[in-house]
């Protein structure tokens, strides 16, 4: 590989590399992976104890439209992955929650994760892969000290 890349680029290749096999494990799913992105959102909040989620809760973690996440919704609850009912704090809302279903595909998920990365990680030592881990933990933590200032990084 050439040592003298960009680093922009480099973390652009590895980001594609991961996504291309995420997108492939959610396809055989028949899933995009802005529908993975809407459940993992909800799954966070349920996991965080809110109780009632609404659609525009989640159209303000995802930063997606109104009528795309009305879509996406309707998509997602027609596959079984979540379940719209009635709110009981204000019937004229529908709480949103994560089926066992969308649960386990977030298991199978992480698998797939945790394989390409080994696979992106093929060749390098335990240590120099704790090394890389301890460096992102830093570079992360950077980039969720400019969103507290403010700045929109899409790290939330």
């Amino acid at each position: 590989m050439d040592g003298n890349m960009p680093v922009g680029l480099r973390f652009s290749l590895l980001h594609r590399s991961f996504k291309k096999k995420m997108d492939e494990m959610l396809a055989e799913k028949e899933l995009t992976g802005v529908q993975f992105g809407v459940m993992g959102a909800l799954m966070r909040m349920e996991r965080c104890g809110k109780e009632e989620i609404s659609q525009r809760d989640l159209e303000e973690a995802t930063r997606l439209a109104h009528p795309t996440m009305t879509e996406i919704l309707k998509r997602l609850e027609k596959k079984e992955f979540l379940r719209a009912e009635q709110s009981g704090r204000d019937r004229r809302c529908k709480c949103i929650h994560a089926t066992e279903k969308a649960y386990l595909l977030r298991d199978e998920v992480a698998e797939v994760e945790n394989e390409t990365f080994s696979w992106l990680c093929r060749g390098l030592s335990p240590e120099q892969i704790e090394a890389l881990l301890s460096a992102t933990d830093v570079m992360l933590q950077n980039a969720r000290e400019d969103c507290k200032k403010g700045r929109d990084c899409g790290c939330d």
